[in-house]
């Protein structure tokens, strides 16, 4: 029998806790999609981090949940111990521990859901029809002569509304529609209402009102049956369903919304102490009015009498008395104006006449020409003594310049006697040459014996 062989040794990989969890819970991401879960809320735990821990459990598991604070910020309800809830969730592991959890992102209470969405298709199917269009909404009246409330007679709202009239305007009448507000026949009694108060046509306004409640509770006021009756209504209708933060169908179909029944009441019914002051004012305003128009026509009548005062015959006639003194002292006044003028005028042109005149012309003539001949003479004695003097001066000035003056004075004018030259140069003359001498009486003829004096050349010449 021959020898066992040696076991081949095997390479074993070892996970460590750790590394465990982590692949476990990256596994369990990666195989599981975000999810949703219906479940029961048991050990609800809200430390002050402001996170939820939570079991979601049936009737036969139960799984560990975490919803962190910024995802349960947006809850709109408080969750309970015992609440059954749809949550939206990650599959994963809580590593530090090795526990199987979901991280939840969303939570909604058990068929909340489901109306929600039913809620907004709804919506969105009626207004694409056109049934909340504003154009179809209506005008309340502002002074309805009664008021119609469809609502549960045993409810809060109906006692609000008319606690609402009774304290703004206690004298306006009120129908009231008993219906249903919650359950299954709550929507046609709604409808029927309706129909009914449309049909009777005794009241100016409706107002459809209910308390405050859940999603559940206000579904018959989220029903097609009701939005349609509403629309369908040949009354306004004024909508109160619920509180403040509440919106229905029916809110939407209605002609005017209102935040609570007492709202409602408050927007159909006068404001009776706002009345009494808006009487006084318009008494104050017709008191006023009236003692105006009295004295406008105080003021007319005073205008008329004192018209027929002066239309009167007599004082027509005391008028044209008047007028028949003014136009005669006009006339008076214009004739001597007109008398004067025409004295001025006939004045005036005797006055032309006279100037213009022959004797006149002529005298003026005489006088003209006797003024212009001494005048004449006067002239040609200045001109005549002027041009004496001038020619006595010219006389004076010729004789001065005169060559027969210069002569007088000792001198003598040579010339040549071959061409009757001038001499003024004793070169122009030579030895023996005849001349001529002019003195101032009389004339000499000489012959050139020697000339004396330099010549051309500054030599004396003999």
């Amino acid at each position: 029998m021959s020898a066992p062989l040696d076991p081949i040794p095997v390479q074993r990989e070892i996970y460590s806790v750790s590394r465990l969890n982590r692949e476990a819970r990256l596994l369990l991401s990666i195989s599981f999609p975000l999810l949703w879960v219906e479940g029961e809320l048991s050990n609800l735990a809200t430390p002050a981090s402001g996170h939820l821990y939570f079991t979601l459990k049936d009737d036969v598991s139960a799984v560990r949940c975490a919803m962190f604070k910024n995802q349960n910020l947006y809850l709109r309800f408080k969750p309970r111990n015992g609440m059954q809830v749809i949550v939206r969730a990650r599959v994963g592991l809580y590593e530090p521990r090795g526990e199987f959890q979901l991280t939840v992102e969303h939570m909604e209470e058990f068929g909340f859901g489901a109306l929600q969405r039913a809620f907004e298709e709804l919506k969105q199917r009626l207004a694409a029809e056109g049934l909340f269009d504003t154009a179809r909404k209506r005008v309340l009246p502002k002074f309805p002569r009664r008021v119609g409330i469809i609502t549960s007679p045993a409810g809060a709202a109906i006692r609000d509304i008319l606690t609402a009239l009774r304290r703004r305007f206690p004298a306006l009448p009120v129908a009231i529609y008993p219906v249903p507000v919650q359950g299954e026949a709550a929507a046609p009694a709604i409808a029927q209402a309706l129909a009914l108060a449309s049909r009777r046509q005794d009241c100016d306004v409706l107002i459809l009102a209910r308390g405050g409640g859940s999603l559940e509770d206000l579904l018959a006021f989220n029903s097609e049956t009701v939005a349609r009756a509403i629309a369908a209504c040949g009354v306004p209708i004024v909508s109160g369903v619920g509180h403040e933060v509440d919106f229905t169908i029916a809110d939407f179909a209605a002609d005017h919304r209102a935040a609570t029944p007492t709202a409602a009441a408050e927007m159909v019914s006068p404001e009776r102490s706002e009345l009494l002051s808006r009487v006084a004012q318009l008494e104050q305003r017709l008191s006023l009015c009236l003692r105006r128009r009295c004295a406008s026509c105080g003021q007319t009548l005073d205008w008329i009498q004192t018209r027929l005062h002066l239309q009167h015959p007599r004082q027509r006639l005391q008028r044209q008395i008047q007028r028949v003194d003014e136009l005669e002292q006009r006339l008076r006044s214009t004739a001597r104006y007109r008398l004067k003028a025409c004295a001025e005028r006939i004045g005036a042109l005797d006055a032309r006449v006279q100037r213009c005149s022959p004797r006149v012309h002529l005298v003026r003539i005489a006088a003209r020409q006797e003024g212009l001949a001494h005048r004449l003479y006067a002239v040609m004695r200045r001109d005549t003594e002027t041009h004496r003097h001038r020619l006595e001066l010219i006389a004076r000035s010729l004789i001065t310049l005169s060559p027969q003056a210069t002569l007088e004075r000792g001198f003598a004018v040579v010339t040549r006697a071959a061409d009757q030259l001038l001499l003024r140069d004793s070169a122009d003359v030579m030895a023996g040459e005849a001349v001529n001498i002019r003195l101032a009486r009389g004339r000499l003829q000489a012959q050139i014996t020697a000339r004396v004096g330099p010549d051309l050349n500054g030599d004396k010449v003999k």
